[in-house]
């Protein structure tokens, strides 16, 4: 009996362990490109990492953004979960995952060049998705498009923050007309609501409570949810466009229930135990109207070929 050595493999072991190679050195190179040539931004922040820099913004941003650490590990979590699948696709390279690369390689040369980081941070999920595709074909680019979709996601959420003052603005008027629907009268001037709670009680919708920070975590939890709660990519679709909805009638019935507090309880009452506490509530009930969303999906057939 004698042992076997390393050209007695099959072809296939050893195509899988070139290949295998490949994704190696690939992920090496991407780190050192990103790591050592991933920004060029003049600000405060200001590195040669990609990693650093967009680590940086999370923590800087005041808390909107700050779960941001927490997304990249769930596409790295649906990545692991399907490594099975993954190791068991028929490797079949496509050119058009090559043409992905290259536009992305180029995008990135172009945002270092206008000091865009967060252009480099589309162009990286470009770059990581595009490898796989090109080497492995479109079956496994289709089951790596979720982890790579989510985690562009969490890096072009920061351009909600460009909805601020709409947010504010439309969360203001349908509050004011909920409050008057309720018996207390309310006038709205801009993003301040004068009522007549409490026999006069005037608050100011600031940025804090825009409903940004409802927005980005619904969509950021929303995404995973329809994701492996439902199985057409309708629904799916659906129940994700649904988190903008959600979210704000989540801000809309925090800003509606501090005016109640406030005419039931008092001011005080509604301006400080209430007002630190009510956004957990709130989102709570967001989260359970989304999961009770996603259950009467499930009962509602679609004619639609499961992924």
């Amino acid at each position: 009996m004698t042992s076997s050595s390393d050209s007695d493999r099959p072809a296939d072991d050893k195509h899988g362990l070139f290949e295998m190679g490949l994704l190696i050195i690939a992920a090496e190179l991407l780190y050192i490109l990103f790591a050592f040539w991933g920004n060029r931004s003049n600000t405060g922040m200001s590195t040669p990492s990609l990693f650093v820099w967009v680590g940086r913004q999370w923590i800087a941003d005041g808390g909107d953004f700050s779960h941001g650490w927490i997304m990249p590990l769930v596409s790295l979590g649906v990545v692991w979960m399907k490594r099975k699948e993954l190791a068991a696709a028929r490797a079949k390279q496509s050119y058009i995952g090559l043409f992905v690369l290259l536009f992305s390689l180029v995008l990135h040369w172009a945002a270092l060049r206008a000091q865009q980081p967060r252009v480099s941070l589309v162009a990286f999920v470009g770059v990581i998705w595009s490898i796989p595709f090109f080497l492995y074909g479109r079956k496994v680019a289709g089951m790596l498009l979720f982890p790579a979709g989510y985690l562009l996601l969490c890096f072009t959420s920061y351009l909600l923050i460009s909805f601020t003052m709409s947010l504010r603005l439309a969360s203001c008027a349908v509050s004011c007309g909920l409050l008057n629907g309720l018996g207390i009268t309310s006038v709205r001037n801009g993003t301040a609501i004068y009522s007549a709670a409490a026999g006069g009680f005037n608050f100011d919708v600031a940025d804090p409570c825009s409903g940004l920070r409802s927005l980005v975590v619904m969509t950021a939890l929303a995404a995973p949810y329809a994701y492996f709660t439902q199985k057409s990519q309708i629904k799916r679709w659906v129940l994700f466009a649904l988190s903008v909805p959600l979210a704000m009638m989540a801000n809309i019935t925090r800003i509606v229930t501090i005016a109640v507090v406030a005419e039931m309880f008092g001011k005080e009452i509604a301006v400080s135990i209430y007002h630190d506490y009510s956004g957990y509530l709130v989102f709570a009930v967001a989260t359970m109207l989304m999961v009770s969303a996603g259950q009467l999906l499930n009962r509602i057939k679609v004619r639609e070929v499961s992924e």
